[in-house]
């Protein structure tokens, strides 16, 4: 399975960006579905976004027209640009890489990533 390393998460006011990434060991290239999932204290790991090998994109309703999603393939890379940040989105964020769509909960997983959204 391809090791996945997320970083570009911290601390952030509300109405404010952060993009985080996720770096692969191997090559995402063949991977059919990167995604970018939360869990908040107390709450279920749930999808946030995905993207596919062809370059569709599903989004959870309540971060529509804020994240977007995007792979490199050329890095082995996924971003997670993440605006007008809210203190719901205050969570650990962790990387996907699975063969399912959009949701793989059985695939390799990163060790997250602390979002914090407060003033």
């Amino acid at each position: 399975q391809v090791q996945l390393v997320e970083s570009g998460g911290g601390l952030v006011q509300p109405g404010g960006s952060l993009r985080l990434s996720c770096a692969a060991s191997g090559s995402i290239f063949s991977i059919d579905t990167m995604g970018w999932y939360r869990q908040a204290p107390g709450e279920l790991r749930v999808l946030v976004a995905a993207i596919g090998i062809g370059g569709n994109t599903w989004y959870r309703d309540s971060v529509k027209g804020r994240f977007t999603i995007s792979r490199d393939n050329g890095k082995n890379t996924v971003y997670l640009q993440m605006n007008s940040l809210k203190p719901e989105d205050t969570a650990v964020y962790y990387c996907n890489a699975g063969n399912s769509w959009p949701t793989n909960y059985s695939g390799s997983w990163g060790q997250g990533t602390q979002v914090t959204v407060s003033s």
